[in-house]
């Protein structure tokens, strides 16, 4: 078991419920401070999206992201030397997110290596069906890379159990068919999803797209393991915010799911 499902699941199993900020590499200058800020906010592990130009799952909050990202010039380069820079300061796990193109133009092999050089510990490629993996998560195994598969509301039982099976770190339960993006509310088919996928693995379960406040993250976690959380703070991030202040929407994430886990224990 490597690092990453390793923490979640001690994590989960001490009652905890799980946190997962996302922050686009390169997006400011200072974007590892925002790594660090969400790490002393109470993440139990951080996404980390290495910006592509063709995002298929981004809504347009990310995509913005990404666009400024590489409008700085930021390169994956960049990214894994900010990243390794750092790496003697990050306590929590790091979760690469990115799309195909990237992983398959520099090989498995490599691509996993260097994520692991640089301290990385997890990655999801959204856009690589699981028929199509060919040997990457092996490839990641081996190198110490949980890699980490996403189910979708509409996601047969049989595909369900498949990416059970096959999926290491965690399950990314995704709440809606669409893009990543903040909603007013979060959809039933998230809370849904994840305790059809909670019945099938022991896996953690978490979940993403539409997380946009310390409400829906609660609701989220009456039947997933944690949330994803990653438009909402990156829209801060595009107006302005400081590190400092983006960590203040994650450490409110944090308290409240640590209170509804308070409560229910109190019964």
């Amino acid at each position: 078991m490597n690092i990453l499902e390793k923490t979640l699941r001690t994590a989960r199993d001490g009652g905890r419920k799980l946190l997962v900020p996302y922050v686009t590499g390169g997006i400011t200058a200072d974007w590892t401070d925002q790594l660090l800020a969400f790490q002393e906010a109470g993440a139990d592990a951080i996404e980390v999206g290495l910006p592509f130009s063709d995002p298929m799952l981004d809504g347009p909050t990310i995509q913005r992201a990404s666009d400024q990202a590489l409008a700085r010039g930021t390169t994956l380069d960049e990214i894994l030397a900010g990243l390794a820079a750092i790496r003697d300061r990050v306590r929590v796990p790091l979760v690469a997110m990115t799309y195909a193109n990237l992983v398959v133009r520099q090989g498995y092999r490599e691509f996993c290596g260097r994520l692991a050089e640089a301290g990385v510990a997890g990655l999801i490629v959204p856009d690589l069906p699981l028929d199509e993996l060919d040997g990457l998560g092996e490839v990641a195994d081996a190198a110490g890379i949980d890699l980490v598969l996403l189910a979708a509301p509409s996601t047969t039982p049989e595909r369900m159990d498949e990416i059970c099976r096959h999926g290491r770190g965690f399950v990314y339960a995704v709440s809606v068919m669409g893009t990543t993006g903040e909603r007013s509310d979060l959809a039933a088919t998230g809370t849904e999803l994840a305790a059809a996928v909670t019945a099938r693995t022991d896996l953690p379960v978490l979940i993403g797209f539409g997380v946009s406040s310390p409400e829906h993250a609660v609701t989220a976690a009456t039947t997933a393991d944690g949330v994803v959380v990653a438009s909402a703070l990156m829209r801060r991030v595009l107006e302005g915010s400081s590190p400092a202040e983006v960590a203040q929407d994650v450490a409110a994430i944090r308290r409240a799911l640590d209170a509804a886990v308070t409560s229910a224990v109190a019964g």
